[in-house]
């Protein structure tokens, strides 16, 4: 099929490399040129692990093209697919109107028959907004809108395309669903179909529920501390009922960071107010997850006391593994709040070379993870990196102060978490000294 995929982030580089490996013809379209010369010499703007390769490979086999000029990239297209990453802001706000924007920029060049292909995330009645109003400004153009939730995941983004457990559809007509069928076909067979509404409102829903899962999840960490449960034992067996299953977002740790969760989160809660539906779980969420933020804070003031001029050490600064994505990254939250309280902050992280400006005189930037140690008063564990668990405990002991070691998740236990020398803390656990 003949794809052209606009807004070339994260979403729509892996989608357009993705459609390109699996033998479509894909052009990639976005306004900034900048970006475009930096895709055609095969460097994609984000890192994710195996993109890099897969565009190249997209490039070379003539598969994969890239241009800033929708004339050039609408020539002889079956379907048009939306990836704009929306924008949100520092209090989960989605910016919708950048999406809108860019999908009303198109209308002049779509062509009778096309699929318009939405996979940005907006809110529940965009897309027949966006339909009524193509309808009415264009009435003698036939043009099908399609809803399809995006899917992928920071880090593992590649594999959550090609490799889909099911894809959720919203369509209008049955040749929609034959276009997008065939589009997934060298991937899965197992979409759901469903109205537009249907499939907006379950991003929306799907996203508010591992929201719901991890608050939940950490909130009841929190008590196991308090009467000497252990949160990783409630957690499986939790998961051994067949009514919640080995797979559910219940493991304690931190708080949900990025703001792609609470982004949906919010679209439910604005949706109730519209619509005079109280939301009280719903909205109870964020506020949970935002209280959940200061469990690190809480436990190295209990530690440590006054934090000022001690050094503090935070392994791990990404918003995930796998990724070099620092914005809305619950590590570099921290590493903020330290350096407000007067700390001094040394941090790692295998995916950062340079921190941004607005970072820079923050906090420091060591280059390696155990030199990152010296003279440190606490370790906090923010990112799961692999690479952690490559390091023994002695080279820990050994450069710190004092071998404290804050691990929310519990990614260092077998490393470090059981060394008498250390004293080990983590979510819904006591702690042992």
């Amino acid at each position: 099929m003949k794809v052209c995929v606009i807004g070339l982030w994260h979403l729509g580089t892996v989608t357009a490399a993705c459609l390109a490996s699996a033998g479509h013809k894909v052009i990639g379209l976005d306004y900034e040129m900048p970006l475009i010369q930096q895709l055609e010499a095969g460097k994609p703007p984000i890192y994710e692990p195996g993109l890099k390769d897969l565009v190249k490979r997209g490039l070379a086999e003539r598969n994969l093209l890239f241009t800033t000029d929708p004339k050039e990239a609408f020539d002889d297209i079956e379907v048009v697919w939306v990836t704009y990453d929306t924008p949100v802001d520092e209090n989960d706000h989605a910016d919708i109107d950048f999406v809108v924007d860019r999908i009303r920029q198109l209308f002049p060049h779509l062509t009778a028959g096309m699929l318009v292909l939405i996979s940005s995330q907006v809110p529940v009645g965009t897309t027949r907004c966006l339909e009524r109003e193509y309808a009415g400004t264009y009435p003698g153009k036939t043009v099908s809108f399609a809803y399809l939730p995006e899917n992928l995941r920071l880090g593992k983004a590649i594999d959550a395309f090609t490799k889909p457990d099911r894809i959720v559809a919203g369509v209008r007509n049955s040749d929609n669903q034959k276009t997008i069928s065939q589009l997934f076909r060298p991937y899965t067979e197992n979409i759901e179909w469903m109205s537009v509404e249907s499939a907006e409102m379950t991003k929306h829903a799907l996203n508010s529920f591992l929201a719901t899962s991890v608050a939940f999840a950490n909130e009841v960490a929190v008590l196991c501390e308090q009467v000497g449960a252990d949160a990783t034992e409630v957690e499986q067996g939790l998961k051994s009922d067949n009514r919640i299953g080995p797979k559910a977002y219940l493991s304690p740790g931190e708080a949900f960071s990025g703001g792609t969760l609470a982004r949906d989160v919010m679209f439910l809660e604005c949706l109730g107010r519209s619509t005079n539906c109280p939301t009280h779980l719903i909205s109870a969420v964020r506020t949970s997850n935002n209280e959940h933020k200061n469990w690190v804070r809480h436990k190295l003031r209990s530690l440590l006391g006054n934090l000022c001029d001690l050094r503090v050490t935070v392994w791990g600064l990404t918003y995930k593994p796998g990724t070099d994505t620092l914005r809305r990254s619950g590590s570099v939250e921290l590493c903020e709040w330290l350096d407000q309280q007067g700390a001094m902050v040394r941090a790692h992280d295998p995916a950062i070379k340079v921190l941004p400006e607005h970072l820079s005189g923050k906090f420091e930037l060591a280059f390696d993870p155990i030199l990152a140690l010296k003279d440190a008063s606490a370790l906090v564990v923010g990112t799961a990196w692999p690479d952690y668990r490559s390091l023994d405990a002695d080279a820990v002991v050994s450069h710190m102060m004092k071998p404290i070691v804050i691990d929310p998740k519990r990614f260092l236990a077998k490393t470090l978490g059981d060394d008498p020398r250390i004293q080990y803390i983590t979510i819904g656990k006591q702690k042992r000294i």
